[in-house]
């Protein structure tokens, strides 16, 4: 796969996923602040990412890997995938995309459930 491919598939996943928690808040089955908060800390992970090359680059302090995908957990993780292929930094390490795979399926599980009616009976407790 080519790193434009690559890219584009990046960036149609994490498109598609923000349209899909819009489309949910749209039929009331997420509040509205859930978008709002993935939107949010994806920028903030976005720049987390943009920092950390620029570090890498300069050879000043790195952000810790642990911290990069406690991000992409903590519903950041659209914009850790579209900086990882934007801005080429932490795309070559295999371990790393293995474990940022393994946090957006963890936190793209939490989603569907909370969509779920299992899900939906426990949000209005928040």
């Amino acid at each position: 796969m080519t790193r434009k491919t690559q890219t584009g598939a990046a960036k149609i996943i994490a498109l598609s996923f923000l349209a899909l928690v819009a489309v949910s808040v749209f039929f009331e089955r997420l509040p509205l602040a859930v978008l709002f908060i993935y939107l949010v800390v994806s920028v903030i992970t976005f720049i987390a990412y943009a920092r950390d090359k620029s570090a890498a680059r300069e050879g000043r302090w790195r952000t810790k890997e642990s911290t990069l995908q406690l991000l992409a957990l903590s519903c950041g993780w659209p914009g850790a995938l579209m900086a990882q292929q934007y801005l080429r930094h932490k795309s070559q390490k295999l371990s790393f995309r293995v474990c940022l795979w393994g946090m957006i399926t963890l936190n793209s599980a939490g989603l569907f459930w909370m969509i779920s009616p299992q899900g939906q009976a426990f949000l209005p407790i928040f």
